[in-house]
């Protein structure tokens, strides 16, 4: 029943307060002229994935819950790619049980071995995501799509299941942090140095459950690769989500990409922020992640005492053609240090083939590298790149735990691509600044 009386008190609040773009989206998509953080919703989703991990727990509550249909065999998305081709036989179960129920319920973005990427790379690749989204999945690192002016975030395999069933989610509203970037980025220096920095400054904890807000001059130096990078790992900091505005260079990147028509939503001038923490990009130099959190982080110059045994290049974070080109520039013609292990694994086919055609791959091979089709491997500690205990490894992925990569006495430097080369022509963590 309706409640005069509290409708207006709400209008009240809601007029004289303006909204993030994070709120809006989520406004949008529940159906209210406004929301406040803090506030919980039922919003509609646009988007719903899992992946070979995640994907089976969801099936099970799906099918536990006596689900028989999904709400848009368009809009949820599979993408095989933790384990593929798969390791053992409990990674071809579990991508057999994915496979069973794409082709059961007819899922129409479904991604398997040799159409397969690193899903974070593969949905914006594909225009599958778009500005204005509202996006779930079953990965903590669907934060990534906020480059492109969406509200992504992940979630449990429960509430996948639930979304792919009703196309629904609750959240609670955030709260958002302004970041302001001032200045221009300048190579080498890319939007992985960028987050570092940031995670650097606040902590793991900083922007916990909070959306970060990217804005200023300084957004306009960025190319969509440093904003997808910096997106994904937001979750880093703990936050709910991360997003850039929608400016010329999304529209072009969106254009002729997108599956469907986008949204743009603008921040309110009078939008309510936490805080505010400003960049200097034109200050900022090539960082380093070292063991066992992200936010403990040094310049790479910091790095010459630091020996490696192997480099990791790709991911959902550093995985794209920029990515690449950038470990090529410094790799080209060169050769990687004795004892030191190079592993570059282009994040998509589409990728890939580029890397082929632009002559890439065989300069990586040259380089002492080997190339691998699309997967997550490393990144997890899965498979494809395993650290024995005291090994070191600089990598361009997302995460530094303990563990992370194999053995709990390894050591993971997470760095950019170029970086990484940098490192491994050495064998030592290096500025690629002195290479």
């Amino acid at each position: 029943m309706p409640r005069p009386y509290g409708e207006i008190i709400l209008k009240r609040r809601y007029t004289t307060m303006g909204m993030t773009m994070t709120q809006k989206i989520l406004a949008a998509h529940c159906g209210e002229a406004a929301v406040t953080a803090g506030q919980l919703i039922n919003a509609k989703l646009d988007i719903v994935l899992g992946n070979d991990i995640t994907t089976p727990v969801a099936i099970n509550e799906f099918e536990k819950a006596g689900f028989d249909s999904v709400f848009d065999k368009t809009r949820v998305n599979i993408v095989l790619d933790h384990f593929v081709p798969n390791k053992d036989i409990k990674s071809a179960t579990q991508s057999k049980q994915c496979r069973e129920f794409a082709d059961k319920y007819d899922i129409l973005n479904f991604y398997d071995v040799g159409q397969m990427g690193v899903e974070h790379a593969l949905l914006p690749e594909k225009g599958i995501v778009t500005a204005g989204d509202c996006i779930i999945g079953a990965d903590s690192h669907t934060c990534t799509y906020g480059a492109v002016g969406a509200f992504s975030t992940g979630v449990g395999s429960t509430d996948m299941a639930a979304g792919m069933a009703k196309g629904m989610a609750w959240f609670k509203v955030p709260a958002a942090i302004k970041v302001e970037l001032k200045g221009t980025l300048r190579k080498p220096v890319t939007g992985k140095d960028v987050i570092l920095h940031l995670i650097g400054e606040i902590g793991v904890s900083g922007a916990l459950y909070k959306s970060l807000e990217f804005t200023g001059e300084g957004v306009s130096s960025l190319t969509m690769e440093d904003r997808l990078c910096i997106c994904n790992m937001a979750i880093e900091a703990g936050a709910k989500n991360g997003i850039f505005p929608v400016d010329a260079i999304t529209e072009a990147y969106l254009t002729g990409r997108s599956q469907r028509p986008w949204t743009k939503y603008e921040a309110d001038p009078d939008a309510e922020y936490e805080q505010t923490i400003t960049i200097d990009l034109d200050t900022l130099e090539p960082t380093v992640s070292y063991p066992h959190l992200p936010e403990n982080t040094h310049p790479a110059r910091e790095g010459r005492g630091i020996k490696i045994d192997q480099i990791v290049i790709g991911s959902c974070t550093n995985g794209r053609i920029e990515d690449m080109q950038a470990a090529y520039e410094i790799l080209k013609g060169r050769h990687i240090a004795k004892g030191v292990r190079g592993i570059i694994i282009p994040a998509t086919m589409a990728v890939y083939k580029e890397c082929i055609l632009r002559g890439y791959t065989e300069a990586f091979i040259d380089a002492g590298c080997i190339v691998s089709t699309p997967t997550c491997g490393p990144c997890l500690g899965g498979y494809m790149g395993i650290l024995a205990a005291g090994e070191r490894c600089v990598s361009t992925t997302n995460r530094n735990f303990v563990g992370r990569m194999g053995h709990v006495d390894s050591e993971v430097y997470l760095a950019s691509p170029a970086t990484a080369a940098a490192s491994a022509l050495t064998g030592y963590i290096t500025d690629p600044r002195e290479v």
